[in-house]
């Protein structure tokens, strides 16, 4: 995984790299520009539930629930476990419970910085012919042709999409392999040149080094999660 040099590991900041955590809104809130980007948990400490390994395969649990600030921006309760477990692959869970009383629709992301060798000679396989809505295009919906290549600023959400993709770079030698559960949408992000000089927490170079590839439920992919149900989304990454 990439992670910024810039990054700064402080309460209610944004780490640039990684997997932040993005929910229950993805980009901006619809109907509230002073909200936090990518919704409520993304800057927040988690708490640490449990640890356990077994042999080679180390499995981390953590949780967090609605609170005041929280509710100041959306008003639902809810709790978040996020299960990572880490040995051959990687596999993330994010399990969404709606602890209230209404129904709550979420929009929701595992916001995995794939690092690679540069992202302008890298290409995903698996998109080919899916719609996609271009959000470097005002949403625009338009149609993947072929693999995805980095050629300028990217920031596509692509539809119902459930198959693994292959994230194939060259000059690393490998190929990321993603694959996921639960989740209908997948975004495709780099901010290239331009976009990186505008991230105080990202080197103006190191756009170069990572392609964001991440299971979501956004848009039209977004979640209603029932009182008192719980939805689960996953993403099991592998390196061939």
């Amino acid at each position: 995984m990439f992670l910024s040099e810039l990054s700064r590991f402080e309460d209610g900041r944004a780490i640039r790299g990684g997997v932040p955590v993005c929910f229950p809104w993805f980009r901006g809130k619809a109907d509230e520009a002073k909200a936090p980007a990518h919704g409520v948990v993304r800057t927040r400490a988690w708490e640490l539930v449990s640890m356990t390994a077994n042999g080679a395969i180390a499995t981390v649990v953590f949780a967090t629930t609605s609170d005041a600030a929280s509710l100041a921006w959306w008003p639902h309760a809810f709790r978040l476990i996020h299960r990572v477990t880490i040995g051959a692959e990687l596999r993330m869970e994010l399990l969404a419970t709606n602890t209230g009383t209404v129904p709550m629709r979420i929009e929701e992301a595992l916001h995995s910085y794939h690092r690679v060798g540069d992202v302008r000679q890298v290409r995903i396989a698996g998109l080919d012919e899916v719609r996609l809505l271009d959000n470097m295009d005002g949403n625009r919906e338009k149609v993947q042709r072929g693999d995805v290549l980095f050629t300028k600023a990217m920031d596509n959400a692509y539809l119902e999409t459930r198959s693994a993709l292959a994230l194939i770079d060259p000059l690393l030698g490998r190929q990321i392999q993603i694959e996921k559960e639960g989740s209908a949408t997948t975004v495709v992000w780099n901010p290239w040149a331009e976009g990186a000089k505008a991230l105080a927490d990202l080197g103006d170079d190191e756009w170069t080094q990572f392609a964001c590839v991440e299971a979501s439920n956004i848009l039209s992919g977004a979640v209603e999660i029932a009182a008192g149900a719980t939805h689960a989304m996953s993403a099991v990454i592998s390196v061939v």
